[in-house]
């Protein structure tokens, strides 16, 4: 006879081990406000609701166990999950739509009287989300691997990253109050996180003008007034002795010590009660609780390209930072492993590092000697603007190291490409600067053929350049794909979003390229193209281009699906040889999908036809067709 206490004393069992860190609940709840959401939670349609299990954690406020149990397996989960008082499944999820108003929710769906048998579904619903997402497996979790599966989850990292989003347009706005530099507010942003690795800095920061019962009137004006002067100095020395602890040393540190110096003398920072104590605090609240919690992220650069939203002071130096979901992308590509040694000739925040730092150590799976040997050696960049220098430097810091191997210099430096050739790199990746003047200005591809000057034989060049890079049929572009061609193998080139850096206010539209260095092209070689114009991201008012509906890891595994096995599609990829004298687009060459097209397609194809005839008409006095 089907018995639910046994499934519930299965259940039990399992989370009564882990007590230290989470507390268990059966029914209803003594916390006030999950009690308040699970008054109409009723599974029958009216009353309160009482699941089997509610677990919170005692470090972690935000989330929220629900847990549902049946006896019988076939009663896991209906075809419509509408059936909350009948099925595991259903009954969880009701429950996880209500309580996801202010928590976020795992919903546990358990079912089965012994072990052997138990069924167990995952699903995770964030705050103020409609929809709940399966995740982990079929087996019970321990409590710790629950919260940081959640924590480290896709969904979780899109809910938090937008929140970083919304504090830095609130910091931005703050920072231009005080009057700080737009090229200002990433190093102070930057130099304040380092300070923060810092145990004693981050005790210490919060007790400076501080007062105490026994100080005279006069003694604690003065502590005030000092107090702001004496943040400022301290901020920027305990950055210095940081940076010369982790063997950061000579002309690299005195220029780090440059950029940061202004801290030291802004009127704002230095001298006004309370302003740089009170930016610390929110920067280690939303800043950095977001960075321990999602590593190997560009944090920096992100911070870099919203802040730059609102002043477009770098547009003329050619700056367009890669979004995180493509630096990520890249080392996909690249098929970057633990093995692999990455170098970035135009490092920028040095995005394409962390990202390939991330790949590398998950290859690594656990291996500490490893992960320390990826961290000193398997990570090189150049960067020729020293304040964009100190970005990178202090971005590699914040996530434990690699920062030794960034130098700050021109990529064409035959000293530089000597030292570079030193270390062996496997992988090459770049996003150049993009020409402002297209006749002074170093072109696009020749920071592509610097970068596989430096790689080793038959390593692997990921680069992102405008789309004109890929269709000159003349000039000195063209010139220069014939030299990549009679140097290295042109395997892939990708159409990306036409507005894939809409968040750093430049309207170019880009392809990557994919390169085999010194091994020249063969004629009779195909080529990969890819139109992967979408890549599910969506523009917003506030946070710019994001994945709003978490769609980019399933297109991103499409993507890679067909780059790996070079799988022709029509309308999406085909395989083909091209010279220099082609165009490198799948736009030219590609099979229309018919299957696609609709009577919307046709009437925007004839609209378009006749707008350009009317223009033609007026301009020439006859039909195109005449």
């Amino acid at each position: 006879m089907a018995n639910e206490r046994k499934t519930e004393t299965l259940v039990r069992s399992h989370f009564e081990k882990y007590t230290d860190i989470i507390h268990i609940e059966e029914q209803t709840s003594d916390n006030a406000k999950i009690d308040k959401l699970l008054k109409s939670a009723s599974k029958k349609g009216s009353g309160k609701g009482r699941p089997e299990f509610l677990i919170t954690f005692s470090g972690n406020s935000d989330l929220l166990i629900v847990i549902e149990c049946k006896a019988e397996t076939t009663k896991h989960e209906s075809a419509t999950k509408d059936k909350f008082s009948e099925f595991a499944v259903d009954g969880a999820l009701l429950y996880a739509s209500y309580l996801s108003k202010d928590f976020d929710v795992i919903a546990i769906a358990v079912s089965g009287q012994t072990k052997q048998q138990l069924k167990v579904s995952h699903f995770l619903q964030l705050k103020g989300e409609r929809k709940p997402v399966s995740i982990f497996g079929d087996k019970l979790l321990s409590a710790s691997d629950y919260l940081d599966g959640y924590l480290k989850s896709p969904e979780k990292f899109r809910q938090d990253y937008n929140t970083l989003l919304e504090f830095t347009k609130e910091l931005n706005e703050t920072l231009h109050s005080y009057k700080i530099l737009e090229s200002q507010r990433s190093l102070l942003i930057s130099c304040i996180l380092i300070a923060l690795e810092n145990k004693a800095f981050k005790a210490a920061y919060p007790l400076f003008g501080a007062t105490n019962a026994n100080d005279s009137s006069e003694s604690k004006k003065e502590k005030v007034e000092n107090a702001s002067k004496e943040l400022a100095n301290y901020l920027v020395d305990t950055v210095s002795n940081e940076l010369k602890s982790a063997n950061i040393k000579g002309d690299k540190l005195d220029n780090l010590n440059i950029q940061f110096g202004f801290i030291r003398t802004d009127t704002s920072l230095s001298t006004k009660k309370d302003v740089l104590k009170n930016l610390i605090a929110e920067i280690d609240k939303n800043i950095n609780s977001f960075i321990k919690t999602h590593e190997y992220f560009d944090v920096l650069g992100q911070l870099y390209i919203e802040f730059l939203r609102y002043a477009n002071s770098d547009k003329g130096l050619g700056i367009v930072l890669t979004p995180p979901h493509i630096t990520e992308l890249f080392s996909d590509l690249a098929q970057v492993n633990k093995n692999s040694i990455a170098y970035d000739n135009c490092t920028g925040t040095g995005g394409f590092l962390i990202s390939a730092m991330k790949k590398m150590i998950e290859n690594a799976k656990g291996d500490q000697e490893k992960i320390k040997e990826i961290k000193k050696n398997h990570l090189i960049g150049v960067e020729y603007q020293s304040h964009i220098f100190a970005l990178a430097v202090s971005n590699m810091y914040i996530h434990q190291d690699g920062k030794t191997n960034i130098i700050n210099g021109s990529c064409f430096d035959e000293d530089i490409i000597k030292e570079v050739r030193s270390k062996k790199p496997t992988v090459g990746f770049l996003n150049p600067p993009y020409k402002a003047d297209k006749k002074k200005d170093t072109d696009e591809l020749e920071y592509v053929l610097n970068n596989m000057e430096c790689l080793v034989d038959g390593a692997k060049c990921v680069t992102i350049v405008p789309m004109q890079s890929a269709l000159a049929q003349s000039g000195k572009v063209y010139e220069l794909k014939k030299k990549l061609l009679e140097k290295h193998s042109l395997e892939a080139v990708l159409s990306m979003p036409d507005e894939l850096f809409f968040n750093s206010n430049v309207g170019v539209v880009s392809c990557i390229m994919v390169f085999t260095a010194h091994k020249p092209h063969p004629k009779n070689k195909e080529t990969f193209f890819g139109y992967f114009k979408d890549d599910g991201f969506v523009k917003r008012k506030v946070q710019g281009r994001i994945d709003a509906y978490g769609k980019w890891t399933t297109i991103k595994q499409e993507w890679l699906t067909y780059y790996l096995n070079r799988k022709s599609k029509p309308g999406f990829s085909i395989n083909t040889c091209v010279t220099a004298e082609d165009e490198w687009c799948a736009e030219a060459y590609m099979e229309t999908d018919y299957s696609k097209l609709s009577k919307d397609h046709f009437l925007k194809t004839l609209k378009s036809f006749v707008f350009i005839n009317e223009l033609y008409l007026k301009h020439n006095g006859t039909n195109l067709t005449s």
